[in-house]
């Protein structure tokens, strides 16, 4: 039987998570398949929340450890997740008449929150094609692929989801991709999982930093959210070590949970963040090509 990441211990509730996976409230329904790429196990999760909404996890192990050769088999199941969540959102499978934004969220100044931009930069967009070369639109066979990254409020004093909202207005698209950095309440997921939800994504939630939400009812198209975890809270390092020694919430005395608990405002990444952002980066970026543009399935 292929090893897989193993759950989270039951992670208190003073630490963070952006997954689902890690959520306190059960799904309603739940499928799982464990599937091997480049040597490796690659566990798939698809769960259906409460409210109704879906999301899909795939535990990938760590992405440095994967490195380049596995990028391609990887962008191709994760594409077809992709390609699967919005054949179910739009009612039809992506095809040249849908039109396709990316909003990539995010500070790119800041290392572990560059997924988003840097996953727009490695993209290839489309829609200009409609404009000056029609056959080739014509020839790819690919979405109307259009692309943003609005930065983060510190930098522009706009709301991301302002920008985002404003560039849905010119391009009216059919779908939005809101791509992300996630927080992760267990540290064996960092860089190892990818998150796919079609409820939307709420920059910030995470870290306790929580923005205007993107989503179907904020941008009057299906949005469906893209992340990899690349940060917990202090206070999740700490609960790891102390759950890994046996020790559960109850029995910690109530003044180790208040240092705990104000422990949260301390944010860590890896220190090889470079290298999982710029891989994490170009996965994301050939998997949304070869779901909606030029990329080969």
């Amino acid at each position: 039987m292929p090893t897989r990441i193993a759950p989270a211990p039951s992670s208190p509730t003073y630490c963070r998570t952006d997954l689902a996976c890690e959520s306190t409230f059960p799904a309603t329904e739940a499928a799982e398949a464990v599937l091997e790429i480049g040597g490796r196990p690659v566990t798939l999760t698809r769960r259906k929340e409460a409210d109704g909404g879906r999301s899909v996890t795939l535990s990938l192990g760590r992405i440095t450890e994967r490195g380049e050769k596995d990028l391609s088999p990887l962008s191709e199941l994760l594409a077809q997740e992709l390609t699967c969540m919005a054949s179910a959102l739009l009612g039809r499978t992506p095809d040249p008449r849908c039109r396709i934004l990316v909003a990539g969220l995010g500070n790119p100044a800041m290392t572990p929150d560059a997924i988003g931009p840097g996953t727009v930069t490695r993209m290839t967009v489309t829609r200009h094609l409609l404009a000056y070369d029609q056959s080739l639109f014509a020839a790819l066979g690919c979405c109307e692929l259009s692309a943003i990254s609005p930065g983060v409020l510190g930098q522009t004093g706009m709301e991301a989801a302002e920008l985002v909202k404003c560039a849905a207005g010119l391009v009216k698209p059919h779908l939005i991709v809101a791509v992300d950095a996630l927080a992760a309440a267990d540290c064996e997921r960092l860089s190892s999982t990818v998150q796919l939800s079609d409820s939307g994504i709420s920059p910030g939630a995470g870290i306790g930093n929580r923005r205007a939400a993107i989503n179907a009812a904020t941008m009057a198209c299906p949005v469906i959210g893209v992340g990899i975890p690349t940060v917990v809270d202090s206070s999740t390092l700490v609960w790891d070590a102390l759950a890994r020694a046996g020790m559960s919430e109850e029995s910690l005395p109530p003044e180790l949970t208040e240092v705990l608990t104000r422990g949260r405002s301390f944010i860590v990444s890896p220190k090889d963040c470079d290298e999982v952002v710029t891989l994490s980066c170009r996965l994301l970026a050939m998997s949304l090509d070869r779901a909606f543009g030029v990329g080969e399935m």
